[in-house]
Order: structure tokens, then sequence, then C-alpha cells
């Protein structure tokens, strides 16, 4: 098991991301191999909001050249993660009917998402 702070690299920050972040979607650099599972738990554990959904893209690295020398950079993982912007009590039906709730609260944001490294 990997830790959270392996998973996640460090936020993208573009016109688009920052657009998304009025409806409560932040965008990440994660690494390669991590799973959608992998990613939901790391952002929860690390910033403790809520995670509704996941979405990943891969990329491929591109070829570039430097003078005389030609190499690949290397390939990345781009994560956007929705998070519950309205987080609330929670109830739900137990065994026999009873109506239970959940007290964990959770942020509504991010708000160390501009200064992660």
């Amino acid at each position: 098991m990997r830790l959270a702070e392996d998973i996640i690299i460090s936020p993208l920050i573009t016109e688009k991301s920052n657009d998304q972040i009025a409806d409560g979607k932040y965008t990440f650099i994660v690494d390669v191999h991590a799973t959608k599972t992998e990613i939901r738990h790391a952002v929860e554990k690390l910033f403790t909001v809520k995670v509704i959904s996941v979405n990943t893209c891969n990329y491929n690295g591109k070829i570039k050249r430097m003078g005389v020398h030609i190499g690949p950079r290397p390939d990345w993982k781009k994560a956007v993660v929705k998070i519950d912007v309205s987080p609330g009590v929670q109830s739900y039906m137990e065994k026999g009917g009873r109506v239970a709730s959940t007290s964990r609260r959770y942020k509504s944001n991010i708000e160390e998402f501009g200064v992660m490294q």
C-alpha cells in the first residue's frame, strides 16, 4: 500500500481547473500507476473532504530536443476529483427500521490547493 503523499504529486493549475473549483472539482497530477480508488482515498486522507467522483486521463510524454540530444519527456496522469461542496449530516436506515445519522463532518473546499508542492 502506497502513502497518500506518494499518490498525489501536485495540483494542476490552469484557467480551466480554476474555473472548475467553483463546482467542487480539483485537478491533480498523480502517480501514473495509481487507481481511481487509491486517488479517492489519498484525497480524502490529505484534505479531509468527501470525494464524490474521480476522473483520470493518461498522457504520453512528448519527444523533446535540446540541441543534438533527442529524448522523451516522462508520461503523466491527471485526475479530476469532484468533492461534496455541501457536506452535512446524512441519515440512513438501520436494521429494525431505525433511522441513524452520521455525525462526521467534512470540509466543503480545499484551502491549501495552490500551496501544495
